[in-house]
């Protein structure tokens, strides 16, 4: 893979993962769920990352994967920002508890992976 395809793929898996936990906030916003609907999304969010990480990102060293993840996390803040913050006007309210765990997770998860995957790798050479 080039470089270029690194960072599509990056880009393209990060903007999927982020548009699943939008399209699930905006379905459970209509709910008996909206006040915690953060935390109902999380674990969802949690696992398709995880599966995401194992099955689609593979990267041949550890520091890529700290680029994921700050990749995805930058995406995350900016793409929230701009669709849920100025689309829906939900101003600095929504920065709860629940979301910076899931901007921590964002970066952190990616990380976690990375070791395991590439000390796997290392094992294998």
């Amino acid at each position: 893979m080039t470089k270029i395809q690194i960072l599509k793929n990056s880009l393209f898996w990060g903007f999927v993962l982020w548009l699943i936990g939008w399209v699930l906030g905006v379905v459970l916003f209509m709910t008996p769920l909206r006040p915690v609907m953060g935390w109902v999304i999380m674990p969802v969010g949690t696992l398709i990352t995880l599966l995401v990480l194992i099955k689609k990102i593979n990267r041949e060293k550890y520091v890529c994967y700290f680029g994921v993840g700050v990749i995805w996390t930058v995406m995350a803040v900016v793409l929230d920002y701009l669709f849920i913050i100025l689309l829906f006007d939900a101003g600095l309210a929504y920065y709860k508890l629940d979301v910076c765990v899931y901007y921590i997770l964002t970066f952190v998860l990616p990380l976690i992976v990375g070791v395991f995957k590439t000390k796997k790798q290392n094992e294998s050479v």
